[in-house]
């Protein structure tokens, strides 16, 4: 278990991902009119999003420069966050981690002109492909503040290119950094450069990442300090001070207006853990909501496995607990009001998990490869509290973040080219929307990479990228459609994945149909066509190669015999609804109905 996180009681396995209000101040706290409240609050969050913008358009790697894996943000010495960027919300919500992480380390020791890398998963970073950089922030020779990126960089060295699913222990995921200085004072130590590149496939795309991500942090200084000498010090302070409050209290009042009592979520299975074929993954999730605070709790699910696919406690699983409730309960399109994402929302929800299980596994269990078991959590939360909140929630969605590696060696650089691809997936049915189709879902939010991107720089040739021929899950609002991609291989290729094909599918709520699984097939509709699992590493293939991927559908909502019969028909035009209902459809099996219930 990471050590620098601090349990809600000490002795307990509650915890909260929030230090609080912080009481030892460093500014004098200033009493602010709402304008320059709100422009302090606009400049913070757009400083964030330009950061993004600097990292995302300057990085290598077609998985942060296409598909936006990746955060940016501002922070306080401890770790609270200021404000964050549009992007990833795993990779903004895990940095407060890499913060507590490397401040366990080099707290009061740094200088301006410091950049700081991280990646190590037992001290709050979200997984070791996930670099942090960090680079302090001074006022009048005071630390004061942090600017801090995350990107998901396509390799770190470990046992397969790209992804390491079957790893036998963290070291065997990469190369681990845990709070070194890349830069000390200002001066490069060009000997760890070397080093931290020495020991990866792809150099000279993780050299472009790290240094868009250096570039990205040092932009959020330089807009700190022109805000700081507008506004002065103590005003910044108090503004930011003042937004997280205000964040909290909006996410308490919505968590009050939850009736108390504790919510079960069906029992969910992934379909193995990347080695035991056959044998399920459990994971369980109840919520407890106790006037304004909400527990999540998953004791119960699978003990800790001998896979990568275990999930770091402080830098995956408190951000999507968090990610989880606030989607929920303060969904814009409900509240008709934003509320900035800052430490405030961390401040009410709490998680309770015991130690040695996928949750919260203990050193040095492997788990760089935790994309399946993740996205459960927001999918089982939804599924929870469907009775009490049945505006607010989708049936269920694709929740599988299938993830895949394409790489080979290239004699002409003496490098790998790897690319890791992010298949989207779908969004269930909610109450007066259809599910959205084709579309990373939950925990994820990048984008999809443009075929001609991979045409140009990979020998990949796309047959094939659309949704899924079949039909939509049924209901009152139908399930959303995830995607198949065919890639054919212009050359060997070695393939590793990371994902899940829903054994369990996505469930129907209130009467929808439950969604479809996914599949991973190589040479589709030939005599050589076999099916692989959702989770391996290393598999090598010959060129001409065809791979088809497709990703789960999501679930209906409410009852199919209640559906407007204007959508009814424009089901059947574009291809969404069921030809024949004895099948399904196509010559597939019909789908089955969840048993919750409005």
């Amino acid at each position: 278990m990471s050590k620098n996180l601090v349990p809600t009681l000490p002795g307990t396995d509650l915890y909260c991902t929030s230090p609080g209000a912080y009481t030892e101040r460093y500014w004098a706290p200033v009493d602010l009119d709402p304008i320059t409240l709100s422009v302090i609050g606009g400049a913070l969050d757009a400083t964030a999003k330009e950061m993004a913008q600097v990292l995302y358009r300057m990085s290598y790697s077609t998985l942060i420069r296409e598909s936006e894996d990746l955060g940016a943000g501002l922070f306080d010495i401890v770790g609270r966050e200021f404000c964050e960027s549009d992007s990833t919300p795993m990779h903004i919500g895990s940095l407060p981690g890499y913060i507590r992480g490397i401040n366990r380390k080099l707290a009061g020791t740094y200088q301006p002109g410091d950049v700081i890398l991280h990646n190590d998963p037992y001290h709050g970073a979200a997984h070791s492909p996930d670099y942090g950089v960090l680079i302090p922030i001074f006022h009048e020779g005071r630390h004061v503040a942090f600017a801090a990126a995350t990107g998901h960089l396509s390799d770190v060295g470990g046992a397969s290119p790209g992804l390491s699913v079957d790893a036998i222990d963290v070291y065997a995921e990469g190369k681990i950094l845990d709070s070194v200085r890349l830069e000390r004072a200002g001066v490069r130590n060009e000997d760890l450069w070397e080093h931290v590149l020495g020991n990866v496939r792809a150099p000279s795309q993780n050299a472009g990442d790290i240094e868009a991500m250096i570039s990205c942090c040092r932009l959020g200084v330089r807009r700190w300090e022109e805000l700081v000498a507008k506004y002065g010090f103590d005003t910044v302070m108090s503004a930011a001070e003042a937004w997280m409050d205000h964040s909290e209290s909006k996410l308490r009042q919505a968590i009050s207006a939850v009736p108390d009592g504790v919510y079960q979520a069906p029992a969910g299975f992934l379909d193995d853990d990347g080695k035991n074929r056959g044998v399920p993954v459990r994971i369980a999730t109840s919520v407890q909501v106790r006037g304004d605070e909400i527990i999540i709790d998953l004791t119960g699910s699978n003990e800790a496995v001998n896979t990568a696919i275990n999930a770091p406690l402080e830098g995956s699983v408190l951000p999507t607990v968090n990610f989880a409730v606030r989607t929920l309960l303060l969904d814009e399109a409900i509240t008709g009001e934003a509320v900035p994402q800052n430490d405030g929302i961390f401040r009410a929800v709490k998680l309770r998990v015991p130690v040695g299980t996928i949750y919260n596994p203990s050193f040095p269990h492997a788990c760089s490869s935790r994309f399946p078991v993740i996205n459960r959590i927001p999918d089982q939360v939804n599924l929870a509290l469907a009775e009490v909140l049945p505006n607010h929630v989708t049936g269920g969605n694709s929740a599988s973040l299938q993830a895949l590696s394409y790489s080979g060696y290239d004699p002409a650089t003496g490098e790998y080219w790897i690319y890791v691809e992010v298949a989207e997936g779908s969004y269930g049915g909610r109450s007066g929307k259809d599910g959205l189709d084709s579309i990373d879902n939950l925990m994820s939010n990048t984008r999809n990479t443009p075929i001609e991107e991979v045409e140009l720089r990979l020998p990949m040739r796309s047959h094939g990228y659309g949704l899924r021929p079949e039909p939509a899950a049924r209901g009152q609002w139908r399930g959303g459609l995830g995607t198949r991609r065919v890639w054919e291989f212009l050359a060997p290729v070695i393939v590793s994945a990371s994902g899940d094909f829903r054994t369990d599918p996505p469930r129907g709520i209130f009467g929808g149909e439950d969604g479809r699984r996914g599949r991973i097939i190589v040479d589709h509709g030939t005599p050589n066509e076999r099916e692989l699992n959702s989770k391996f590493a290393g598999l090598s293939l010959p060129a001409e190669t065809v791979l088809t991927i497709e990703v789960p559908n999501g679930a209906g909502y409410g009852d199919p015999a209640r559906r407007d019969e204007t959508a009814r028909q424009n089901d059947i035009f574009d291809g969404f609804a069921p030809t024949d209902p004895e099948t399904g459809g196509r010559g597939t099996p019909a789908p089955t109905t969840s048993p919750i219930s409005h």
